[in-house]
């Protein structure tokens, strides 16, 4: 029987791809939208990465995990995009199975690193919101350097169980993913083991690692609401909840998109939805987050602005 589970095991050595549509001028469209928005992607996360380095009034914990969001980002788009696009443009649409999983690895890993940065963005806002006194003595350098470092940390951990158990699951012949890339979704649907265990594990991990964020990250935004309503003064209201307002618009986003799609016992929704959601966390938010970060944020648009006259 041992020597049938290698045969099995075998039989995929890669898979294919089925992306969006089969017409040609809807892939050529498809594919002038998608690097496009690449491009603008790894440039706005670029020129974050730039800015707050060059400028010495932006070295504040608050721009430095910035610069740690910007480039989880660039990685985050590269895993799935670069071969998103080639696909689009190619005849046969395939990835091998090592491939395969490395992306899927690299994409949970990057992906749970996400929800951690953002949960650490959230609890630092409400530091300097609610605790001004107390932020300096709280946020130091070292602080800075641990939760970043363990954000990194944690997230690379994060993405070893869920890969390890998906690449030890039976793939017998058919090898047709419905998919724009490896996700966890589409490879149990294709699955021809028991994809039970698989999808707990999956499934509790991705609700812990979710939730415990998310309530992290919202409980920090309605103290940091409850503390500006305190404000006094109209124009002090105004500007605190702008920045954080914008913050709060990606955090929605994000974990709207991910909670539909990893937090569900089942893993049966319809595959045209799914690549929809998809599209939404693996394209659309990190675009956004680089022009809602900084473009709402009027001490990183002098820094530029100075860096820009300055060269």
């Amino acid at each position: 029987s041992s020597f049938q589970d290698m045969t099995n095991l075998t039989a995929v050595l890669e898979f294919r791809l089925l992306g969006f549509s089969s017409n040609a001028r809807c892939q050529i469209l498809l594919f002038t939208v998608v690097l496009v928005i690449y491009t603008l992607t790894i440039l706005g996360n670029i020129i974050i990465i730039s800015v707050v380095t060059l400028e010495p009034r932006l070295h504040l914990p608050m721009y430095k995990f910035l610069k740690n969001l910007s480039f989880l980002e660039v990685c985050y788009t590269t895993t799935v995009i670069p071969k998103m696009l080639a696909n689009l443009l190619a005849k046969r649409k395939s990835i091998s199975f090592s491939g395969c999983m490395a992306q899927l690895y690299y994409f949970i890993s990057l992906g749970a690193t996400e929800c951690y940065l953002l949960a650490v963005m959230a609890y630092d806002r409400y530091l300097a919101v609610c605790e001004p006194l107390h932020y300096g003595v709280v946020m130091t350098a070292e602080s800075y350097t641990c939760l970043a470092v363990g954000c990194w940390v944690t997230g690379v951990f994060t993405g070893f169980l869920p890969c390890l158990m998906v690449s030890r699951l039976h793939f017998c012949s058919d090898n047709l993913i419905n998919h724009f890339f490896c996700d966890i979704s589409p490879l149990l649907k294709l699955s021809c083991s028991d994809t039970t265990v698989t999808e707990a594990v999956i499934f509790i991990l991705s609700f812990l690692v979710l939730a415990s964020c998310f309530l992290l990250t919202l409980v920090s935004y309605l103290l940091i609401i409850l503390s500006i309503l305190k404000i006094p003064s109209a124009s002090g209201k105004r500007i605190t909840f702008s920045t954080c307002s914008s913050h709060l618009m990606v955090v929605t986003i994000y974990y709207g998109t991910m909670i539909s799609m990893y937090v569900r016992p089942t893993y049966n929704l319809s595959s045209e939805l799914n690549k929809a959601v998809s599209v939404l966390y693996t394209i659309v938010t990190p675009l956004l987050n680089p022009v809602i970060y900084s473009l709402r944020n009027k001490a990183f648009k002098k820094a530029l602005e100075k860096i820009v006259i300055r060269h």
